[in-house]
């Protein structure tokens, strides 16, 4: 019985137990002894007394004996090697065989998709509002139901995530419809870049400077953090709870309904590509997840309609359907041909590292100098730890890693913007005139000039910069829609010799396939205001890895350029 107060119970019991228990003890030691006995077990053997001193020929004998005992000690060992040979040729069919049937499932689970995909399938192309043709539809209607139109940018790639056709065709709807630039994700991006893209498109459409929450609750947790919050008065100020940017948009857009005689409301559409941050943006401005939001792609299937405050009224969109025609580092950035299945992960790897500098990508993620992409790959899952059976890294769990990084608000990298902007050819001073009345340009200015102040901008050594190959060609009408055909991705000797030229533009170099180990490092300027922290960055970079690259040959190549 366990006490209380104890943490095991005593062993101790009563003496009638014990008595009871040797007595048993002692009947069954009997009754072994006995049964022993009866089957001659017990009975001591009778020693042998050997061959006497006084035989005749007693060498002999003993001789003959000792021969006979080595004969029958070997035959013995023969007929036990024997046992051990069948023994390994049995459970050598046996392996054979088994691993025959595992080829020849894992060859059938390859060609015919699992029950849980055939269900995922199915029920994909069942429901219309997967298809690209809905998302045009219900994309044109949020340009007929809104007043104004947000056109959200990621603030690392602004030019990449801007949609002429889109843009055309909101000027060319009539109802005086306004449009606005929206930069979101300014976090992510060094503070120059951000004031450089923002002088430039001022010079076309009003722009705002935005930071979304990326961690909101539901409505119950949240009351209860504001309560805890108020009694203790202590406000959540943290990287991901804060929000900048929000109360210059509203009070933008709530002047802008006062002042022009709407009856003091006003409806907001807001468009973009996929994960540029709308259904984010909606949720910062609300204060609670009003929207699903995610990394992957299509999670907002139609347009929805959020209350954010008395005179404004938002309206979540689908993402503009991207043309086949775009170049492969634009669909891959944000995980387009991935997303439907026309591109494998792999190749949107390569198509990325082929627009950065090798070196930047190897103090971002901390790995030592490889040659391809896939060598990029092995480094990463080795250094996160995505390892398959035998130690063998998992390059595809990499990959998607990588991707969602860049996807996602995450990672910092940042485009250059343009040293002399134009304006393109469907816009004229007439038009950009005409879009920037009514709105209080002045106020706005102070507005972001604030907000970039708030925020905690990221180093300019600790970005990387990224090749942008311009505007991305959106499709607005049903009947330009193509539909997607899946594609096989390259094997591994196609990744290996696969090789493209060095593309140089403002400093920046991209990663080449034919790179080779013993090349040396490829210089890449540097500014003079980031020289001591880039300088700083590659020694502890050099520190780390030395425990990665053994030989010599990776430590001479890992060496620092002359510009340091």
């Amino acid at each position: 019985m366990k006490r209380p107060g104890l943490k095991k119970a005593s062993k101790r019991v009563s003496c009638s137990k014990r008595y009871k228990i040797q007595k048993k003890v002692r009947e069954h030691n009997r009754k072994l002894k006995k049964d022993a006995k009866k089957k001659g077990v017990g009975k001591k053997m009778k020693k042998d007394i050997g061959v006497p001193n006084k035989a005749p020929f007693k060498e002999d004998i003993l001789r003959e004996a000792e021969q006979r005992r080595l004969k029958l000690e070997e035959e013995k060992e023969k007929k036990k090697l024997a046992k051990q040979q069948q023994r390994a040729q049995k459970r050598k069919k046996e392996n054979a065989a088994s691993s025959d049937r595992d080829t020849k499932v894992k060859k059938a689970r390859k060609e015919l998709p699992s029950q849980e995909d055939l269900v995922k399938q199915m029920v994909k192309q069942s429901d219309p509002r997967n298809s690209k043709k809905h998302f045009c539809s219900e994309l044109n209607k949020v340009i007929d139901a809104s007043d104004v139109i947000i056109e959200v940018l990621d603030a690392r790639d602004p030019l990449g995530c801007r949609c002429p056709q889109l843009e055309e065709a909101v000027l060319k709807r009539g109802g005086n419809k306004k449009l606005l630039f929206l930069l979101n994700k300014i976090d992510l991006v060094p503070k120059e870049n951000v004031e450089k893209w923002l002088q430039c498109l001022q010079l076309e459409f009003p722009a705002v400077a935005f930071k979304a929450s990326t961690q909101l609750q539901d409505k119950t947790v949240q009351e209860k953090k504001a309560r805890f919050a108020t009694l203790n008065g202590v406000v959540d100020q943290t990287k991901g709870v804060a929000c900048y940017g929000g109360g210059c948009l509203l009070q933008l857009l709530g002047d802008f309904a006062n002042g022009t005689g709407r009856g003091g409301s006003v409806k907001v559409g807001l468009v973009g590509f996929p994960n540029v941050g709308k259904s984010s943006l909606i949720n910062s401005l609300k204060g609670m997840r009003a929207c699903n939001a995610g990394v992957q792609r299509g999670i907002t299937r139609c347009f929805q309609d959020v209350h954010i405050s008395k005179n404004v009224k938002m309206v979540d969109s689908p993402g503009i359907v991207a043309a086949q025609s775009n170049p492969k580092a634009a669909m891959a950035l944000r995980s387009l041909q991935v997303e439907d299945k026309q591109e494998t992960v792999l190749e949107a790897v390569r198509t990325l590292l082929k627009q950065c500098n090798k070196q930047q990508v190897m103090l971002q993620y901390n790995v030592p100098d490889f040659r391809n992409s896939l060598e990029f790959l092995s480094f990463f899952a080795k250094k996160r730890g995505f390892l398959q059976k035998g130690g063998f890294p998992n390059t595809e769990l990499a990959a998607s890693t990588f991707l969602s990084d860049w996807t996602g608000a995450k990672l910092s990298y940042h485009c250059k913007a343009p040293e002399k902007p134009s304006l393109p050819p469907y816009l004229s001073e007439d038009i950009v005139t005409e879009m920037q009345k009514g709105w209080d340009l002045d106020k706005l200015r102070k507005s972001n000039e604030e907000t970039l102040r708030s925020v905690k901008f990221p180093n300019q050594a600790s970005s990387i910069i990224l090749l942008s190959k311009g505007p991305t060609a959106g499709v607005l009408s049903d009947s330009d829609v193509v539909e997607d055909k899946p594609a096989q991705g390259p094997t591994e000797e196609e990744e290996m010799e696969g090789s493209c030229a060095n593309q140089e533009d403002d400093g920046v170099e991209a990663v080449s396939d034919a790179d080779e180990m013993d090349e040396p490092q490829i210089k890449t300027p540097v500014t003079s205001k980031s020289i001591l922290e880039t300088s700083f960055i590659h020694v502890m970079f050099l520190i780390n890895i030395g425990s990665v690259c053994g030989n010599e040959d990776n430590k001479a190549s890992l060496t620092l350029s002359e510009d340091f």
